[in-house]
């Protein structure tokens, strides 16, 4: 539920985004998306039977929680590229370094990069200062341009929809820790990267304002 006195900024954030996507691809000025999920590790407690003639395999349904991990999945949806960084935790030093291997190693030629995210505290440029020298901060976020999806507006993130796409291609299963959890994310990015399989967005913001009408704040002339 959207508190009235944010329906303004919300309507904004939102025809934001929506008119970063329909601009026409520039290689040279990318567009990223950024989200993150927490995944919870989970150890069997007795050994799986396996699967046998007419018998599929069957596990116990007891398990022992072992911890979690957090998922950033950084994807570029016009080309049908996608990463997802496994990590212990979620803090702004882990974003700061994100960010660094996307303009380092992911795009060391792009000019710059819009990069569509939502506001989570950790999810501000000052991560890079509290990670790096100022002169390295600086150089990192002079290479990016953020453009933040608005509160009770994640449907916006493109990101999400991956997020989503691997929870049930992949994740949907016990997996023990997060070593086996890094190989089975790496061989689907893999796998996908290699179909390059890409979203399709058509939600304009001329959209918006006929499905979403209720949304727009009342004009009192």
């Amino acid at each position: 539920m959207i508190p009235p006195s944010r329906i303004a900024e919300f309507v904004w954030r939102m025809e934001t985004v929506l008119d970063v996507y329909q601009t026409a691809y520039n290689p040279d000025i990318p567009v990223i998306c950024i989200d993150e999920a927490t995944k919870q590790l989970v150890k069997e407690t007795h050994r799986p039977m396996a699967a046998q003639p007419r018998h599929p395999e069957r596990i116990d349904y007891e398990y022992e929680r072992n911890g979690t991990a957090n998922l950033f999945m950084v994807c570029e949806p016009m080309m049908g590229w996608r990463r997802v960084a496994v990590t212990q935790q979620h803090t702004a030093l882990d974003y700061a370094h994100l960010l660094k291997t996307l303009v380092n190693c992911d795009y060391p030629h792009a000019d710059k990069l819009i990069i569509i995210q939502d506001n989570l505290n950790t999810h501000s440029p000052a991560s890079l200062y509290k990670a790096f020298v100022p002169s390295e901060a600086h150089r990192i976020l002079s290479r990016l341009e953020f453009c933040h999806t608005p509160k009770h507006g994640s449907w916006l993130n493109m990101a999400e929809i991956e997020l989503s796409i691997l929870g049930r291609q992949c994740l949907d299963r016990r997996i023990a820790d997060i070593d086996t959890l890094r190989g089975e994310v790496a061989a689907w990015q893999d796998n996908r990267n290699h179909e390059e399989t890409w979203i399709d967005w058509r939600f304009t913001a001329a959209d918006a304002r006929v499905k979403l009408q209720r949304l727009y704040p009342s004009i009192n002339n």
